[in-house]
């Protein structure tokens, strides 16, 4: 079963492999015509299409059943308009209806989240009142509203989205188009689409608001994860640090809200002050440069054990919280490389692991696999010059800061690395071999930017 959005991924993925929205469009209608063709042979079929790329499905398969077809409004999506001039089409009727055998919906594909209102209400209303044989396409028009179609058969193109059952969309059966495996196994451009973009009517602190826990021993690790955070488009960027390292980190940006904490590291004196600003923050990032003083593995367990909010576990809390198989009752992820991942989790299968942690990982390396425990995707954006200090750090504030605009935790995962190896591949283009950390952080709202469009 997969989503609005993970459909809307597919296409875009597949898209990018070499298929194209087109052909994938042919496929789909020529797969519903086939079906329809086996179990109807010699009834009369209607399409009744609307004016998006759904509407484009039916208009190829009533050209391939040399049936007929009706629009309640004028094709609007470029690929419907042209499908649409090579069948014929009658003005829609309410009586219409009564003149087929098999009414086929085609009305409205996935993403409607508003009720349905007007003529398309009366069409469907007239539909699910005709007594006739009703098939619909890709999912049931008005699926999840107030007004939906109920359909005996619906025929869902590669997998089934979520929502659909047999109780509203009677036997589903699911059509092989043509979308190869890798636009789902393989993080891509399609995915994109999964960013959460800011409304128009958004504040200050909705958009985002993140925790960065790091320094003492060392200071440029949380500057950059920080920094990174904010190019992903973070709207608040808090950092809580030692003394020791307070001044400096501060000196990276003027967008950091600063947070002084006691010593040269941090211990267990501040983990309450910790989980109050937490509980002001919509994610944690907490790692980068904390280094491994006995005190400050407490500190860490003691935090991640007791904090209800997401969080992100990089570079030394991965050592602080390796060996214990430490489940939290909030969404987490680990960032580990693969040393890393031994401390972690042994010789163990990282999906098992992923299982056992209640958590999701990503693995990086030349090529990040991101697992939940029940699925798992590969990401393969990134280049050999890739290598310098500190690209860890900038992949964990990306991941984190996606968390905090309200993504889960595995796409927050997946989208996190493409944005971050993108970005990076840019910055080679320009760099090669000598390419930093902050040049990749530099890129990032270039990604985003480039592929929203």
């Amino acid at each position: 079963m997969i989503s609005i959005l993970d459909a809307k991924a597919l296409d875009g993925n597949a898209e990018h492999l070499g298929i194209s929205v087109e052909s994938l469009m042919e496929n789909a209608g020529k797969e519903l015509a086939e079906i329809i063709s086996d179990k109807f042979p010699s009834k009369k079929v209607l399409f009744i299409c609307g004016t998006g790329n759904n509407g484009g499905d039916g208009f190829v398969a009533a050209r391939y059943l040399s049936a007929d077809a009706t629009f309640i409004k004028e094709p609007k999506s470029p690929l419907a308009i042209k499908n649409s001039k090579k069948i014929k089409i009658e003005p829609y009727s309410d009586s219409l209806i009564e003149r087929y055998d098999v009414i086929v919906d085609c009305l409205l594909g996935t993403g409607i989240d508003k009720d349905i209102k007007g003529e398309y209400a009366r069409c469907i209303e007239g539909i699910n009142q005709s007594g006739k044989m009703i098939i619909s396409c890709d999912v049931p028009s008005g699926l999840g509203t107030n007004c939906a179609v109920v359909p005996d058969i619906t025929v869902t193109f590669h997998d089934i989205k979520e929502g659909m059952d047999e109780s509203n969309c009677g036997t589903i059966i699911i059509a092989d188009i043509g979308i190869p495996s890798e636009a789902y196994d393989r993080v891509g451009p399609g995915d994109m689409i999964r960013y959460p973009r800011s409304g128009n009517d958004s504040h200050k602190g909705q958009n985002g608001r993140l925790l960065v826990i790091g320094g003492g021993p060392y200071i440029g690790a949380p500057a950059m994860s920080a920094l990174a955070a904010a190019r992903v488009g973070t709207d608040l960027i808090h950092v809580a640090t030692p003394e020791s390292s307070f001044t400096e980190i501060s000196s990276f940006s003027p967008i950091f809200i600063m947070h002084k904490l006691p010593g040269d590291h941090v211990t267990e004196e501040s983990v309450n002050t910790l989980l109050e600003l937490s509980e002001k923050c919509d994610s944690v990032l907490i790692g980068p440069g904390l280094g491994t003083d006995p005190s400050t593995i407490s500190a860490v367990r003691s935090f991640c054990t007791q904090c209800k909010r997401p969080i992100v576990i990089d570079a030394d809390a991965i050592t602080a919280m390796s060996g214990k198989h430490i489940r939290r009752n909030a969404p987490t992820i680990y960032t580990p490389h693969h040393s890393e991942y031994i401390r972690l989790c042994g010789d163990m299968d990282q999906m098992e692991s992923s299982k056992e942690l209640d958590s999701v990982i990503v693995l990086k390396g030349e090529k990040d696999i991101i697992t939940d425990g029940t699925r798992i995707r590969t990401n393969i954006t990134g280049n050999a010059g890739m290598t310098s200090g500190g690209t860890g750090d900038v992949l964990a504030g990306i991941i984190s800061g996606l968390l905090s605009k309200g993504m889960g935790p595995f796409d927050a995962g997946c989208l996190g690395t493409y944005i971050c190896g993108k970005a990076g591949d840019l910055a080679f283009e320009e760099f090669s071999f000598g390419l930093l950390a902050t040049d990749i952080i530099d890129y990032v709202a270039k990604v985003i930017s480039k592929e929203l469009m």
